[in-house]
């Protein structure tokens, strides 16, 4: 891998490839807080869904919300489109706080009657958690969808492998070849990355974008990279490493491609 020189970094959007088509967010360590960086700052018409538990976005970053059967998202979604750019569409859930998740196919097609630029879609959950590995049946991708972001939370490396902090322990474990209690170091990380079972399943031709969040300080930076670096040489490896800290007024801190040992930005 060569190094690249530093420069400014780049917009949130294209950092994650995120501006245009469907693109879904998994994976643990931020996708929600993703997610509204996003619609602060896509341009043209912007829906944002879930194909799992969703709870109410701030109405500060939307101009109008559907909840409704699936049946009536594809007429109520597309009406609303028509006078506000930005619409959060679920279903009703069972909990007022926390709406229920929208079919994969009738995401695809409300984004396509709604004419939306970018659909921006929660593929699963993490329960709060900052690292995760999928269940056999997860993600929950939407047909046609152009990017996947996996996020992981940089703040699990040097911690020991337990539930506070990972979700769906057991398939994290075996995925990784950690036992409970054990600590989480980078190459474990890349690993998660770049393995078929890890960031890689169900991806299908879709780019996947490597996200290592809660890049918040100098040695989580040093750790992030070299878990970039691990993800970059692994066996299905990411697209892209973006490295961020979504709760900074900046939150692209580098980007990583395959070539490339440095790239934009600075902690």
């Amino acid at each position: 891998m060569q190094a690249c020189d530093k420069g400014p970094p780049p917009a949130l959007p294209d950092a994650l490839e995120a501006g245009g088509g469907i693109v879904c967010a998994v994976g643990a360590g931020g996708k929600k807080t993703t997610l509204h960086r996003l619609l602060e700052q896509l341009g043209g018409r912007v829906g944002v869904t879930a194909t799992t538990a969703l709870t109410p976005v701030p109405p500060s970053l939307v101009d109008a919300e559907c909840v409704a059967t699936a049946e009536q998202l594809t007429d109520d979604v597309p009406a609303a489109a028509r006078a506000a750019r930005r619409v959060v569409f679920a279903c009703p859930g069972a909990k007022p706080d926390r709406h229920a998740g929208v079919p994969p196919g009738v995401i695809a097609a409300v984004h396509a009657r709604a004419g939306f630029h970018t659909t921006l879609v929660k593929a699963d959950g993490a329960r709060m958690r900052s690292i995760k590995a999928p269940r056999a049946h997860e993600p929950a991708l939407v047909p046609g969808c152009r990017r996947v972001l996996f996020l992981v939370g940089a703040s699990v490396i040097g911690r020991p492998l337990d539930a506070s902090l990972a979700h769906r322990v057991p398939e994290l474990a075996a995925l990784l070849d950690l036992s409970v209690g054990q600590v989480i170091t980078p190459e474990h990380i890349g690993r998660l990355l770049s393995e078929p079972a890890g960031a890689r399943q169900h991806v299908g031709t879709a780019r996947l974008i490597a996200v290592i969040n809660q890049v918040d300080d100098t040695n989580r930076l040093d750790a992030a990279r070299r878990a970039a670096k691990a993800a970059l040489a692994g066996r299905c490896p990411p697209d892209r490493v973006v490295l961020t800290a979504m709760t900074a007024a900046q939150p692209v801190i580098e980007v990583i491609d395959p070539g490339q040992t440095r790239a934009d930005g600075g902690p």
